[in-house]
């Protein structure tokens, strides 16, 4: 169970480190930009961890699937990106895989 820990703030680091990343304005903007590196030196490191445990494959399409999501997510809320049928079917598609692949995956350790 601590390696899902370790995943969940991987991916939520990865998160907050790839929205600043726009934020940083191509790393012209210090504070963003250090929001950047941090959020992406935890998040290999917690990544790291997870994957004591986790198989990669398994812990990469988990953290790469919720990632995608979120980001998106976040640029609908906070960049007014728009999302038209084709992107919520196809992260639709992502997540029901993250899923079926956690769920009912033998390789997944439950």
């Amino acid at each position: 169970m601590k390696s899902w820990i370790f995943l969940s703030v991987a991916i939520l680091t990865e998160v907050v480190a790839t929205s600043a990343l726009k934020a940083s304005d191509g790393f012209s903007r210090i504070m963003p930009s250090i929001v950047v590196i941090v959020g992406y030196v935890l998040s290999f490191y917690f990544l790291s961890l997870a994957l004591k445990t986790i198989p990669v494959g398994i812990a990469y399409a988990t953290w790469a699937g919720l990632g995608i999501m979120l980001i998106t997510v976040i640029a609908w809320v906070m960049y007014g990106q728009k999302l038209d049928l084709g992107a919520l079917v196809g992260m639709t598609l992502i997540l029901a895989g993250v899923v079926v692949m956690n769920l009912f995956s033998s390789v997944t350790p439950h």
